[in-house]
Order: structure tokens, then sequence, then C-alpha cells
């Protein structure tokens, strides 16, 4: 009887996944489509930040919605790492684990970065454009602690993860490529958008989105009523969590 109930819980385990098909899968697709949209957004001003700063004061509603589609999909991309990883694992557990490791700790920096930015964009509001690109020039430089030491695996983990993906089997050569080209996206504070980096984005795009889909259709579609459910829940979870970082 112990030997069954063991087998039958090493199954359940074995059947769950963390964070799932729908949470991985709708994360694959979504947040390499919410970067390039926040990089598309601003692609027009110079990726410096003396001209993000100034058009944060001309064009403050477009600069506020890129970079808030940015960092809501650097968010969004730490589960679709760990579905990744998940895949790769299968078969290659080392590249898995180093992969997703990395590129995680990459996401941390990146994270990091977005509420440098967050103060700097405030600033303008606050002090002026002048004041503000002063500020950000003289922080350049300074001292990051852990931060900083987290900016080879943000440059490095894509690459790891990339080669795992191919050697898995998880990803065509083509688009381990593509996964790959993350590794030389701009790091830093206020870093705008360039051609170069939309392409960068639009790589992960190509490598990540169909994955999503395959994850998505690979099993069972919930009923209206509970699609509905959690909709309706993520929505007010989402609206009472602004409410409460609003209130400090």
């Amino acid at each position: 009887m112990a030997d069954i109930t063991s087998d039958r819980q090493s199954s359940d385990v074995d059947a769950f996944w963390f964070p799932g098909r729908w949470v991985g899968g709708g994360s694959l697709v979504l947040g390499p489509l919410l970067l390039l949209t926040g990089a598309l957004l601003r692609i027009q001003f110079d990726f410096f930040f003396p001209a993000q700063l100034a058009a944060a004061k001309t064009h403050p509603g477009l600069i506020a919605a890129a970079y808030g589609f940015f960092l809501t999909g650097i968010v969004c991309l730490w589960p679709a790492i760990l579905t990744l990883a998940r895949s790769i694992g299968a078969t290659k557990p080392g590249w898995a684990l180093w992969g997703g490791t990395l590129t995680m700790l990459g996401l941390f920096k990146r994270a990091f970065d977005y509420g440098a930015n967050d103060f700097a964009l405030q600033l303008v509001n606050i002090q002026g454009v002048d004041a503000a690109t002063r500020t950000v020039g003289e922080y350049y430089g300074a001292f990051e602690g852990v931060a900083h030491t987290l900016s080879l695996a943000a440059l490095t983990g894509w690459i790891v993860l990339a080669v795992g993906a191919y050697l898995s089997g998880v990803l065509g050569i083509g688009r381990a490529i593509a996964l790959s080209m993350m590794a030389g996206l701009m790091l830093g504070v206020l870093k705008g958008s360039t051609w170069f980096s939309a392409l960068q984005i639009a790589g992960l795009c190509v490598a990540l989105v169909p994955l999503g889909i395959s994850v998505l259709r690979n099993g069972p579609r919930p009923s209206a009523g509970l699609t509905g459910a959690v909709l309706l829940a993520i929505v007010t979870v989402t609206v009472i969590s602004y409410l409460l970082g609003q209130a400090g």
C-alpha cells in the first residue's frame, strides 16, 4: 500500500509543473510582443538618456507607454524562461539549469534598471529636463553593487539558453540564433531603442511566440465560464494591486 501511495504521489508531482501551461505558454507569447511594442514606441528618439528625458517632456504619454510596455514585457518573461528551460531540461538538463538561471538573473538586472528609469522620468516632471539630465549623467558610473554583478548574466544567459534549445531540439538553428541575439540588447539606465535593438527583440518573438502557441495548444481548453472567471480575477487583482501601490 505504501508503494502504491508513493507511486501515485510521484505521478502527481510529474504531472504538475510550474508555472503551468497557461501561464508559461501565455508569457512565451505576450512577453516578447510587449517588449517589441515598447521598443517600437520609443524608436523615433535617440537611444541615449538626454534624448529620452527630453522626449519625456515633449511626449510624456508616449514615453510612459513605451517604458511601461517594456517593463511589463520583462516581468512577463520569467514564466517564459522557466517554461523554455523545462522543455530543454527534458534532454539537456545542464544547459537548461545554467541557461535558465543566467537568463533569469539578467531579467532581475533589467528590472532594476527600469526602477531607475522610472525615477529618472519622474524627475522630468519634478525638476525639469535640465536638472534630470544632470542627475542621470552623474548617476552613470555610480556603484550599484549587486545589480552590476548581474550584467554578465544578462549578456550570456540568452546564449547558453539558445545553445541548449538547439541541442535539445526545442528550437531549430534559425530560431536558436534569433534567441541568442537578445544577448546584445543594450543594458543600463534610460537606454532607448535603435532599429538593431528592435531586430533583436523581433528575434525573440520569432523564437518564443510559436513555442508559446504550441504550449497553449498542447492540452484541453478551459470552459468559457472558467476563462471569464480567471480574466475577471486577474483584472480585479491588478486593480487592487495598483491602488495599494499608489497608497504607498
